[in-house]
């Protein structure tokens, strides 16, 4: 392990305390585009250092909660709790209802959970170093030196230390999501969110990308990762969950879930894409 990863290790918590050291504690979350109910009191817990996969059909609500464990989406009832705080909201009325809290705090919890999307959203007039060091001086207040010296060692740990100057259009698509996860990690969270990090890559680019991600699950990122990479389910997830139309079908090891699955809904599902 190099210096920054014993770093980054301090900034996500040490050594877990597996009992009460819970990241995300989604209770009983309901979700509706308009008569379109999403999430069906779907309740998910992820313990520190834990990688959870989110498997399910296109649909089934997956990337909708991982969208409100940021608060990119608002829940209508349900509580997300991330790093013991209830995201996005305050109770009010005696804890019987939720109030979208304010902005600056909203913002100020977002300083701790990272997310890779399936597009890498990079910044195209900024260099590969530009991009990474954008947040950490700008959301941060990181001095421009500290966040060179950071960003320069992502590069490396991605195994792109000789594009720091390159712009998002002269790299592949595998090259710019790993320069979205160093981006990400460059703030130092304590989670990361992952929606189908790779569904946008051509298939020789996939490998790149999942490897930086299994380096993180060894090093003890707490991940959510919405994925159909069976095979990386299978390898790095402490627990796979599936869902479907918008309720957890299955949730367990993968051995559990790929092997011995309990719900016909899952059997049929693996069935299609194993």
């Amino acid at each position: 392990m190099n210096a920054f990863s014993h770093d980054l290790l301090g900034a996500i918590g040490g050594v877990p305390h597996p009992e009460t050291d819970v990241v995300v504690d989604a209770r009983d979350v309901n979700k509706w585009f308009g008569k379109l109910h999403v999430l069906r009191d779907v309740s998910i817990q992820v313990k520190r250092q834990e990688t959870v996969v989110i498997i399910g059909p296109s649909g089934s609500g997956k990337t909708t909660f991982i969208r409100c464990v940021n608060h990119l989406e608002k829940i209508q009832s349900g509580r997300i709790f991330v790093n013991g705080h209830l995201i996005g909201y305050r109770e009010a009325d005696g804890g019987r209802k939720l109030v979208e809290d304010k902005e600056k705090n909203i913002a100020r919890q977002r300083m701790d959970i990272g997310m890779v999307f399936q597009r890498f959203n990079l910044f195209p007039h900024m260099t590969a170093l530009e991009n990474i060091i954008e947040a950490p001086i700008q959301v941060r207040g990181m001095g421009r030196d500290e966040a060179v010296a950071i960003g320069r060692a992502l590069l490396e740990r991605v195994g792109l230390a000789a594009k720091e100057k390159v712009y998002p259009n002269q790299l592949s698509g595998g090259q710019q999501q790993r320069i979205a996860i160093a981006r990400v990690l460059a703030m130092k969270p304590k989670l990361m969110l992952f929606d189908e990090p790779t569904s946008a890559l051509d298939p020789e680019m996939i490998g790149e990308v999942l490897e930086v991600m299994k380096e993180l699950a060894r090093e003890g990122m707490t991940m959510i990762v919405v994925s159909h990479e069976m095979g990386f389910a299978r390898e790095v997830a402490n627990r796979v969950v599936m869902m479907d139309d918008g309720v957890v079908v299955e949730d367990g090891t993968p051995d559990q879930v790929f092997t011995s699955p309990t719900q016909d809904r899952t059997k049929l599902f693996l069935s299609k894409i194993l």
